[in-house]
């Protein structure tokens, strides 16, 4: 599926995938797709979303915070790690022979897993690149994706992220679509 994604959107997933990592958190979830399209501030959901006033520092901070407060700590791929040095695997020792043959930050572990609404999310971005007639997904699909999935009930979702920082997601979703026009 990601073959058909613009690289503009793919830069966003990994960029998503980055800012997971760097939290601690072992699980992406829509939230994390949020941060990675505000990080790609360029493309077509970044400006959008700059222009509303979200800013990727207190976007990460209200993202921390919603999952804190929902009692989802940052385990920064523990239980992995736990689980892999139980069949005598040095997590570290295997970073650090990566980092000196292929450079520094070449090996993160763990990746961060999809979430079952980040799923949802990105199979709604194919649902709405094809609304639209478009064959490539960019920025602008998974943002209508993350706002059509909306609110998650085990998890904090993108959609609170941006009402914990005063972003009228409604609002936004009108907003995406007239750009497009």
């Amino acid at each position: 599926m990601f073959e058909y994604f613009t690289d503009r959107a793919k830069r966003s997933i990994v960029a998503a995938q980055d800012e997971a990592v760097a939290a601690g958190y072992d699980f992406m979830g829509t939230e994390h797709l949020l941060l990675g399209l505000i990080a790609v501030p360029e493309a077509t959901a970044g400006t959008l979303l700059a222009e509303s006033g979200v800013e990727l520092d207190r976007a990460r901070a209200a993202t921390v915070r919603l999952l804190d407060e929902a009692g989802i700590a940052a385990g920064g791929g523990q239980q992995a790690r736990d689980a892999l040095a139980s069949l005598g695997i040095d997590v570290a020792e295997i970073q650090r022979r990566a980092d000196d043959s292929f450079g520094a930050g070449a090996f993160q572990f763990p990746r961060p897993a999809y979430t079952a609404h980040a799923k949802e999310a990105l199979t709604q971005t194919l649902r709405e690149a094809k609304a639209l007639g478009h064959e490539r997904f960019g920025t602008e699909h998974m943002l209508l994706a993350l706002l059509a999935v909306g609110p998650s009930e085990s998890e904090p979702a993108a959609v609170d992220v941006l009402a914990a920082l005063g972003v009228d997601a409604e609002g936004l979703r009108p907003a995406l679509l007239a750009r497009l026009d």
